[in-house]
Parts: structure tokens; C-alpha cells; sequence
């Protein structure tokens, strides 16, 4: 543990900052697994609806910095890539 006020402040805001990051990725992770999930089951509705939701999320982790750009342009490339291939 840090002894110097500066070095305890930092470890509490990374912590925070930390607890933000984890909380956005395991949000855009869940959303594409759901939509993952309504593809396998063949359900084209609900694959569209959670695509618009899961490319939602994955912009938002762009956004805040948690994954790249290309990461997150890969990501939305491939969950359309699935969802055409139903029709």
C-alpha cells in the first residue's frame, strides 16, 4: 500500500476507473452474446433487434476508450456478416 496521499488518491481512482472499464466491456459482451444466441435459434426478429442494441454497445466501449476502433468495426462487421447470412 502507497504512503504518499498523491500515490493513495491514484490507486482509489484507478480502482474506480477500473470498475467503470469492466462494467461497459461485460455490458457489450452480453449484448453480443445475446444477439449470438437469437442467431443460432434462428429468430430473425430478435437477431435485428439485438443487433441495433449490441452495435450500440460496441460503439459505447469504442467511445470510452475500452476497445479500439478497428476492434469495435471488426466486432459490428462480423455480427452483420451473421445476421445476413439468415436471410
Amino acid at each position: 500500500m502507497p504512503n504518499i496521499k498523491s500515490a493513495i488518491k491514484r490507486v482509489s481512482v484507478i480502482e474506480k476507473k477500473t470498475r467503470k472499464n469492466n462494467m461497459i466491456k461485460s455490458g457489450y459482451k452480453s449484448a453480443v452474446k445475446k444477439f449470438e444466441q437469437a442467431v443460432e435459434a434462428g429468430n430473425k426478429e430478435e437477431a435485428t433487434k439485438l443487433f441495433s442494441l449490441a452495435t450500440k454497445k460496441v460503439d459505447q466501449a469504442c467511445t470510452k476508450g475500452v476497445i479500439v476502433k478497428n476492434t469495435a468495426a471488426r466486432k459490428k462487421s462480423k455480427m452483420a456478416q451473421k445476421l445476413n447470412a439468415m436471410a
